[in-house]
């Protein structure tokens, strides 16, 4: 699978005159739990010629191909990603954060470690992670039976969301550090459901684990009402050190 990721990518290079600076996995294999069949979510930036954006308007900024059984390919080009980070998008910082690296440009996640910390907004943050848990609270984990996926899915958002509300920093990609703020008691239902995951499908489904169940709902309500305490960071210097980051990459891509 590697070589065919490998292989796809500098497909996408040529076909379409780009070069791609990052691709990472940012799916369930990057987070810590994959199932066997578990597909691979490439995510990739890439970055045009010069000229490319000298055009009166602006071109295309995605690409995006079907999903077969195995392989999930998107990208985005620079200038949106970087306007996505000064957004402080959610998905753009964990594929920053990702374990699993594909290909990448020298020093690429390097120049763009120190602007992370200014770029992410805590309650955007918080928003994006309670918008996911509320798919589990309220959709996927009622019945008597759930789907496996979805409750480590749930499970994750919750954590990532209290490592906001709690650390008021960048929630870490991986299920590993976050599963540190899960209560003691808890541990052992998911030592479980973790061996059962890597070795079932991803339809698998469960009895619901009412214990764990009532813990994402408590953090789903004390995350709505932290929400409008979290402080705002100042982005102060951001917009000039992101802009000049790009006009390096634009340029670095010439040569």
């Amino acid at each position: 699978m590697q070589t065919r990721i490998a292989a796809a990518l500098a497909g996408l290079a040529t076909q379409h005159n780009i070069q791609i600076l990052y691709a990472c996995e940012s799916g369930s294999r990057a987070w810590g739990f994959p199932s066997p069949d578990s597909d691979y979510d490439v995510r990739f930036i890439y970055v045009h010629p010069r000229d490319w954006y000298l055009g009166l308007d602006e071109g295309p900024d995605t690409l995006n191909f079907p999903v077969d059984d195995e392989l999930d390919l998107a990208g985005w080009e620079l200038r949106k990603t970087l306007r996505l980070l000064r957004g402080s998008n959610a998905a753009l910082f964990e594929w920053l954060q990702s374990p699993i690296v594909y290909h990448e440009a020298p020093e690429f996640r390097a120049q763009l470690a120190p602007l992370l910390p200014l770029a992410f907004n805590l309650k955007a943050g918080l928003h994006h992670y309670l918008g996911q848990l509320r798919r589990g609270v309220e959709e996927d984990l009622v019945g008597e039976k759930v789907r496996l996926k979805r409750l480590f899915y749930a499970l994750r958002s919750a954590l990532a969301a209290r490592w906001i509300r709690e650390k008021h920093t960048l929630p870490p990609m991986e299920f590993a550090p976050l599963r540190t703020l899960l209560p003691a008691e808890l541990q052992g239902v998911i030592d479980g459901l973790l061996v059962q995951k890597a070795h079932s499908n991803e339809k698998t489904t469960v009895p619901r684990p009412v214990a764990l169940v009532e813990f994402l709902a408590a953090e789903y309500a004390a995350g709505q009402a932290a929400r409008a305490g979290l402080p705002v960071p100042r982005q102060t210097g951001l917009p000039e050190s992101l802009a000049k980051l790009f006009q390096q990459l634009v340029h670095e891509a010439e040569h």
